[in-house]
């Protein structure tokens, strides 16, 4: 089922959530498996492992390598075939007590030469994180500052944590995490980017001065901040940002700024000696 609403012509309808009643999965956060507010998750470590890896690749065959090598890379064990299918009997196990499935071979099923977990991507969140921030993309290239900015918020809304902050992760599970942690960053920039598009830099300043605190050697959200605070009339102290980025590159990493932040920082010298030799010239918000 879809909604009316569509971003632009052309553009995909925006399906519509599960229901509370439908099964989801986080992992934007702690891996759960939840209903009706109420978290299934198993608790056994090596079986809450596995599962993360079949919630990652919903409806897709995941060899049975594949899930050994997550799951004993760094320990091979002798009796690894035997105990994969101990593990996947456990995990059928929790979803037919909790009655989260008719029949939980019909879920999980097993299929040479691995297993497939037969549930829709619209019930994970990140396929909903996907969607959002691939909707916002659409929406700021089509001019619509404002609604691109709300679609990258409700993306970053859904998470609550480190992803599969409660999963011990192996090599593929590590892997994977890496590249969602790259793309909640690229989200972040997006949305400052949308949101300076729609005149708030203003508004902006003390949320990215929080986010560099937290970041102290991001260029970009450095950069997004020298922006906001020389379009707010704050040359001086977007000036001030750049001096400490560079000391802090030099000191940890023996770099200088990139060259957009050179750039940057030229252009608000630039700015300040032409209002040095046009006193009636004044700052305005652009």
């Amino acid at each position: 089922m879809y909604s009316e609403t569509r971003l632009a012509a052309g553009a995909t309808p925006r399906p519509r959530e599960p229901s509370e009643s439908v099964v989801r999965f986080t992992v934007l956060g702690p891996l759960g498996l939840l209903r009706d507010g109420v978290d299934y998750a198993p608790t056994t470590p090596k079986v809450l492992q596995l599962l993360a890896l079949l919630v990652v690749r919903p409806g897709r065959l995941v060899h049975a390598d594949s899930i050994m090598q997550e799951l004993w890379a760094s320990d091979p064990i002798r009796t690894v075939r035997t105990t994969l299918h101990t593990y996947v009997y456990h995990l059928r196990r929790c979803i037919q007590q909790n009655g989260l499935a008719e029949n939980a071979d019909d879920l999980l099923v097993t299929k040479n030469p691995g297993y497939v977990f037969r549930i829709d991507p619209a019930q994970v969140d990140v396929f909903r994180f996907d969607r959002l921030q691939h909707e916002g993309q659409v929406l700021q290239r089509n001019g619509r500052h404002d609604d691109a900015a709300g679609r990258f918020r409700e993306a970053l809304d859904l998470w609550s944590g480190p992803p599969l902050a409660n999963v011990s992760c192996g090599p593929v599970l590590q892997s994977y995490v890496t590249q969602l942690a790259e793309q909640h960053r690229t989200t972040l920039h997006l949305l400052v980017e949308a949101e300076i598009a729609s005149g708030r830099h203003r508004e902006l300043i003390g949320e990215l001065r929080s986010l560099t605190g937290g970041n102290p050697l991001d260029e970009a959200l450095h950069g997004q901040l020298m922006r906001v605070l020389g379009r707010s009339g704050r040359r001086s102290d977007a000036m001030a940002v750049y001096r400490d980025l560079r000391r802090r590159l030099a000191e940890e990493l023996g770099v200088e700024p990139c060259d957009d932040l050179q750039l940057l920082h030229r252009e608000l010298i630039s700015e300040g000696d032409h209002n040095q030799f046009h006193p009636t010239a004044r700052s305005e918000d652009r």
